[in-house]
């Protein structure tokens, strides 16, 4: 995901529109009244409310009008968002039936009409179907639980049936079902020759199932809805429920205020599994792991909410809120029984870092000629920035290039020969920290290139002429690097600043504003529908989120310095490692609404080094490693292996076969896992020894790192190294 410099000129005018737009369609659409709903016997008969409507109505008016690909909802989108919707619910084919299907065809294209006027009563019908054949799926495997099977049958069971037809009847679809059960026992008895205990354990198992699909409400269902309706749009433009929006807050921000502790849920309990050291939670000394939260009040007066049986989304929201608040929770401690008097613990919220989300560092030492070569490894899982903080003015927010300028200072002072900057599954982030960060390895220069829908281009520069780092750089990409990271490496490509190393990246080329629904939707409105919400049921008071959500917008195109797109095509490395990650799976170019590849014109910049004269040397050195790699052969075999695995879509239920089969690919794992070892440097396990923790195996960041190596002591290149 990428957010678009909240600074930039066409934002401000796109949002000055928008807002009058949304002020007068709001306060029209309020007026129209959805069409009565369609109940469903059988499920828990969810329905949307008014404000999902409202919601509902605002986006398609925001995506009718500002969306960058000016997407018309016509009758074909709505066959696009009607599609999306069934794979959503049910990909794999396993719960609707053929003539659930039929019945749905009247809405394929009305749906474009329900999204304008907020109706969401045809979808919730859809889903509500849904619910209702999952919970007579799964209660008709708790009732096969009582009878015998033989394992000795040679029966498969077809557990990826999405290129299948629906299945046609009820009958059918418990045949399907019956071998689910018999698949599940079966993987059980190989583990546990006890059945009973088995049928036991697989019982608690189907009987969760029906509990968390019980717990599904209109929130869920919006937000799996909106889910299809905007990725027909485009793959990036995202609405976010409230408390999805609070997590992609605190993705971008790698911030959170709360009381620094990690939940879970266990038999109806939301359980403290983990304290993050300094938060309020650790130093109220009160609380531990494996205590119990029963019940959540806001402020020292607030009442208490019972908060048992709750899914855990819903009593984070509760616990979470604006750093200084106080909150105030129920637990029973680790050990306690449920019949004993809650302690009562008092807590005032803080700002939370999340360090084990941020960048990180670290050195390898390499041979090189009988000269030991120090290289510094950071590693950037994502683009991110305190966006709350840097609006108030605090000069030390939290952010990427922050982060990633202290880490460069101290690699300097340990006297690093070279800087591998580690950006392999960053989906990206902040636009404003893309250009940050390239600034630290450039003196100035423009970046990016971003065109709006109007086709009017924006340059963004780094105007910043200090240089953190000056010296040898590789940047290590994967399938998953994209947006923020497709920038960053394209540019440090484009200057012939670093090397580019790895596998050809996402390519993704959108820009994203993101928008908080609460400052967009007229006051009016808000009132309206809170007048309607207190009649259908009584608001639960959170310390966190927002009312309305948040909707990421593409609303922009970004291009290289160049004047290439990096949509679709992505950045394609100097240095190519085979790809893991299945390409032909995963990337922009796999997207059917995706945005197509385009140029526009380069912009004025001068490259400050040149590295296709010693790519070639350097392709060759690493080949030649290569052929020898025990490592780079595993890396191809599980390549191969992956492959295989997605190509088969059965498996046997006959326990013998079943058993060799397993025993087999135990054994062969074992091995290979010993033989990466051994190529690593380090000492094959015996069996039934475990691994040693943080043990790292990541053999292609370590060849990046050679790779960067053999630059160094390469004595023809030709890059020039910028001085500060």
């Amino acid at each position: 995901m990428l957010n678009l410099n909240t600074d930039l000129k066409t934002v401000k005018d796109m949002l000055k529109k928008l807002y009058l737009v949304l002020v007068i369609g709001a306060a029209l659409a309020c007026k129209a009244a959805p069409p009565k709903p369609i109940k469903v016997i059988g499920s828990n008969d969810i329905q949307p409310d008014e404000q999902q409507r409202l919601v509902c109505k605002t986006i398609a008016n925001l995506i009718s009008n500002y969306n960058y690909k000016k997407v018309e909802l016509n009758d074909s989108i709505s066959g696009v968002i009607f599609d999306r919707y069934l794979k959503i619910l049910d990909e794999g084919h396993n719960y609707l039936l053929a003539s659930d299907i039929a019945d749905f065809q009247k809405y394929k294209t009305v749906l474009d009409d329900d999204v304008k006027i907020g109706n969401l009563n045809d979808v919730f019908y859809i889903f509500n179907v849904y619910q209702k054949r999952y919970i007579e799926d799964v209660q008709y495997s708790i009732s096969q639980l009582d009878d015998d099977f033989d394992f000795n049958k040679n029966e498969v069971y077809t557990y990826d049936r999405e290129k299948l037809p629906f299945v046609a009847s009820k009958e059918e679809m418990s045949k399907q079902w019956y071998l689910h059960v018999k698949y599940d026992l079966l993987n059980l008895k190989l583990a546990n020759p006890d059945m009973a205990k088995n049928k036991e354990v697989l019982r608690k198992r189907y009987e969760n199932l029906l509990s968390q699909v019980n717990k599904l409400n209109n929130q869920d269902v919006f937000q799996l809805f909106m889910d299809a309706f905007t990725n027909a749009i485009d793959p990036h433009t995202n609405y976010f429920n409230p408390a999805n929006a609070a997590n992609f807050n605190i993705d971008m921000s790698r911030q959170l205020e709360g009381i620094g502790a990690g939940l879970n849920t266990e038999n109806d309990y939301i359980v403290i599994k983990s304290i993050i050291a300094g938060g309020p939670a650790d130093k109220s000394k009160q609380i531990g792991v494996d205590d119990k939260i029963v019940g959540v009040a806001q402020g020292k007066e607030g009442e208490f909410q019972n908060i048992v049986g709750w899914r855990i989304e819903n009593a984070i929201a509760l616990i979470r809120g604006t750093k200084g608040t106080t909150v105030r929770l129920e637990t029973l401690p680790k050990g306690s029984s449920a019949a004993s008097k809650p302690k009562i613990v008092e807590m005032v919220r803080e700002k939370i870092i999340l360090k084990d989300e941020s960048a990180k560092k670290e050195i390898r030492t390499y041979n090189n000629n009988g000269k030991t070569i120090k290289i510094g490894i950071i590693s950037v899982p994502a683009f991110y920035i305190d966006f709350n903080d840097y609006k108030s003015g605090n000069p030390n927010y939290k952010s990427t290039a922050h982060d990633v300028k202290l880490l460069l200072d101290s690699l300097k002072s340990e006297n690093v020969d070279g800087i591998v900057m580690d950006m392999r599954q960053n989906g990206g982030g902040s636009l404003m920290e893309a250009i940050e960060l390239t600034g630290l390895f450039i003196k100035t220069g423009p970046v990016v290139q971003v065109r709006d829908a109007d086709d009017k281009t924006e340059v963004d520069k780094d105007d910043d002429p200090s240089v953190a780092y000056s010296g040898p750089l590789a940047v290590l990409v994967d399938r998953f690097s994209a947006s923020a990271t497709e920038i960053f490496s394209g540019a440090i490509q484009d200057y012939g600043r670093g090397l580019i190393i790895g596998s050809q990246t996402y390519g993704k080329g959108s820009v994203q504003n993101a928008i908080d629904l609460d400052r967009v939707i007229p006051a009016s409105a808000l009132e309206r529908t809170a007048s309607v919400a207190k009649k259908e049921a009584k608001p639960v008071k959170t310390g966190s989120q927002s009312t309305f959500g948040q909707l990421n917008l593409t609303i922009a195109k970004f291009y290289r310095i160049t004047g290439n797109s990096t949509q679709h095509k992505g950045v394609m490395p100097d240095i190519q490692f085979p790809s893991v990650i299945p390409m032909d799976k995963y990337g922009e170019d796999t997207e059917p609404s995706a945005m197509p590849f385009d140029v526009i014109a380069q912009t004025d910049f001068t490259k400050v080094g040149n590295f296709t004269p010693v790519i070639p040397q350097l392709k060759k050195l690493h080949d030649q490693r290569m052929e020898s790699s025990v490592s780079f052969k595993f890396l191809l075999k599980d390549i191969a292996d992956i492959k295989k695995e997605e190509a088969e879509k059965s498996i046997t239920l006959n326990e013998q076969k079943l058993k060799k089969q397993r025993d087999d690919d135990e054994k062969k794992s074992f091995d290979d896992d010993n033989a990466r070892r051994v190529a690593m440097g380090l000492p094959a396990l015996k069996k039934g020894e475990p691994k040693p923790r943080n043990e790292d195996l990541d053999f292609l960041k370590v060849e990046a790192g050679q790779i960067l190596t053999d630059y160094i002591g390469l004595d023809n290149k030709t890059a020039t190294v910028i001085t500060n």
